[in-house]
């Protein structure tokens, strides 16, 4: 292999620290790795599902990595999920194919190993729908006003016997894995988080490529004592011309598992002394912001976008693993170039329960394996699909009864990055 040929193959854990460097150049960071970072990270990385491309002299020059994830299906049921993570390739070595052979052999790998779906959220929308993922969910940013929202600042505390306690990162660490376990399983677009991931998200794990500011928390606790949310934020100071206080708080995450916490937690944190805007960190685009506030207009709407992707595995076991509100049949011919979901499917929906098996009968739908996964969680429409050209109504009326089987009553929201 000549020095400008590039070999796509898993890295060794002696190819670790040029792996995290080039991972590091491919995201516009430093490209320097503390010794303890790389230990740590190799610690933490099944090397077997790490990817890399290694020109003829030994130089990484591109990234891929995946892991398993539990994806919350509509209706909390969990399945099996290939998440996509860590993907560059070098300025120098891009339109060669790199990372289509990277994510083709590690989304077989995914098909072998019997994943429902494959998931990810990347940086450059135009990439990832050729490989047959479609956004599924998206979120939502808003700054609120507090000052004109209309919330009363002397409120002194939740309603029904509620109450905000003040925590540590210690009892969040405690707190805080049980909490997320119920939230998920009521939250269609979540995925799991394991030990580390609240080991790293309290300062208990700290690396030097995280920046880590101590944040404040506080736990929502029912009348009966039962920690129903979880509000994590941090303080920006800054003082007005006048002398006046205007500080800003930022939430870096807000988990509730009941509509009482849910609001608690948005009252609390836009109550609090000297915080004059909040910034409420991505939520769902359905979130109770900004109708919460006596004043809607008083959160301003500062980011939107498409968030996780999904591509579908294993059609069958997908969607028979959510939920349907609506009954309904339809015929789906699939199209997927990588041949890992393609085929056609009759879909039988109720509100009890879902089969879908494969069948020879004529299609009501022809569509990508990517228009797939943005139906899969049940936000996208297929008449809009339709109607932009990227799905195919092959019978009369069959988008129409398949919108009614697909659409979910609230919105999918991913809360987590990865």
């Amino acid at each position: 292999m000549s020095r400008d040929d590039v070999e796509v193959r898993t890295v060794t854990a002696a190819e670790g620290r040029d792996w995290l460097r080039a991972l590091a150049t491919g995201f516009l960071q430093p490209p320097v790795v503390e010794e303890t970072e790389v230990a740590d990270r190799l610690a933490h990385m099944d090397l077997s599902r790490v990817r890399g491309g290694f020109t003829g002299d030994g130089r990484c020059v591109a990234t891929y990595r995946s892991f398993g994830q539990q994806l919350t299906a509509v209706g909390g049921a969990f399945v099996t999920a290939n998440a996509v993570a860590e993907v560059t390739v070098a300025p120098t070595h891009r339109r060669r194919g790199i990372l289509t052979r990277m994510i083709t052999d590690d989304l077989a790998a995914a098909k072998e190993r019997g994943d429902t779906v494959a998931t990810l959220l990347p940086a450059e929308y135009a990439i990832y729908g050729r490989f047959g993922f479609g956004p599924a969910t998206s979120c939502t940013e808003w700054e609120i006003d507090v000052t004109r929202s209309g919330l009363d600042p002397r409120r002194s505390g939740p309603a029904a016997g509620g109450r905000v306690d003040l925590a540590d990162a210690e009892d969040v660490r405690k707190l805080g894995p049980e909490l997320h376990e119920r939230f998920r399983a009521r939250q269609h677009g979540a995925i799991d988080r394991d030990e580390r991931w609240w080991s790293v998200h309290t300062g208990a794990v700290r690396l030097p490529s995280r920046p880590w500011t101590e944040p404040y928390h506080a736990v929502y606790r029912s009348a009966a004592g039962e920690v129903e949310g979880l509000i994590t934020y941090t303080a920006e100071s800054h003082w007005t011309d006048g002398g006046q206080p205007a500080d800003t708080a930022k939430v870096q995450s807000l988990i509730a598992v009941s509509a009482a916490a849910e609001r608690a937690l948005w009252q609390y944190v836009c109550s609090i002394d000297w915080i004059t805007t909040v910034r409420s960190g991505g939520r769902a685009p359905d979130d109770l912001l900004p109708l919460l506030l006596p004043d809607p207009r008083a959160a301003r709407t500062v980011s939107h976008t498409d968030f996780l992707w999904v591509r579908l595995l294993d059609v069958v076991r997908a969607l028979q693993s959510r939920t349907y509100e609506a009954s309904g049949s339809v015929v789906l011919d699939v199209r997927d170039e990588a041949g890992l979901a393609g085929g056609r499917f009759r879909l039988d929906a109720t509100p009890e329960g879902a089969w879908c098996v494969p069948t020879t009968e004529e299609p009501d739908l022809a569509l990508g394996a990517a228009e797939l996964g943005r139906l899969y969680l049940g936000d996208e429409s297929v008449l809009r699909l339709v109607a932009l050209g990227r799905v195919d109504e092959e019978r009369q009326g069959a988008a129409a009864r398949a919108d009614g089987v697909f659409r979910a009553r609230r919105r999918p929201w991913c809360p987590d990055m990865f």
